[in-house]
C-alpha cells in the first residue's frame, strides 16, 4: 500500500489534467474554471462551518479529562480536506469533499487510532538525565558574589 501512494501522487496532475479535459469537453471550458473556483470557496466554508465545532470539541474533551485525540486527528483531517478542495481539480475535490464526511473521517481514525499519541507538554516535567543536567548547568551566585558597578578592567568598557 505504501508503495501506491508515491506512484499515485506521481500520476495526480496527470490525472487531473486529463479529468480537466474531460469535464471541459462535456460542460465547456468557462464552467469548469467556475467549478474550481466553486470548490475553492465551498472548502473555505466547509473548514470555518466544521473548524469551530471541532475546536468546541476538544475544549469539552480537554475539560472532562480525557484525550482529544480523535479530535485532534479529525481537525488535521479537515485541514488536509480544504487544502484538497482548494488545490485546482477534480479528483483531489472529490478526496477533499469525501474527508468533509465525518463517516470517512471516523474509518481514517480507526486505521490510525493505535498510533496516535497526544502529550500534553503543560503537565510534564523534566525526569531523569535530562533533570541532572540542567541542575549541573545552573550556577547558584549570592548578593556578594556580582556586582552592578562597571568592571574597571573589562576590555568591554567604553572609551571616554
Amino acid at each position: 500500500m505504501r508503495s501506491l501512494i508515491p506512484l499515485f501522487l506521481l500520476a495526480l496532475p496527470f490525472l487531473e489534467i486529463a479529468g480537466f479535459i474531460l469535464v471541459g469537453n462535456e460542460i465547456g471550458v468557462l464552467a469548469t474554471l467556475g467549478l474550481i473556483i466553486l470548490a475553492v470557496f465551498v472548502g473555505v466554508f466547509l473548514l470555518r462551518l466544521q473548524g469551530f465545532g471541532l475546536i468546541q470539541k476538544i475544549r469539552e474533551e480537554t475539560a472532562a479529562g480525557r484525550s482529544p485525540k480523535r479530535e485532534l486527528v479529525h481537525g488535521v483531517m479537515l485541514f488536509f480536506a480544504a487544502l484538497l478542495l482548494i488545490i485546482p481539480g477534480f479528483i483531489t475535490d472529490i478526496i477533499g469533499l469525501l474527508l468533509f464526511i465525518p463517516a470517512v473521517r471516523d474509518l481514517g481514525w480507526r486505521c490510525i487510532s493505535d498510533r496516535v499519541v497526544v502529550v500534553n507538554s503543560g503537565s510534564r516535567r523534566p525526569t531523569g538525565t535530562r533533570q541532572t543536567r540542567i541542575k549541573e548547568n545552573v550556577i547558584d551566585l549570592n548578593p556578594e558574589d556580582y556586582t552592578s558597578k562597571p568592571d574597571p578592567e573589562s576590555p568591554w568598557k567604553a572609551d571616554k
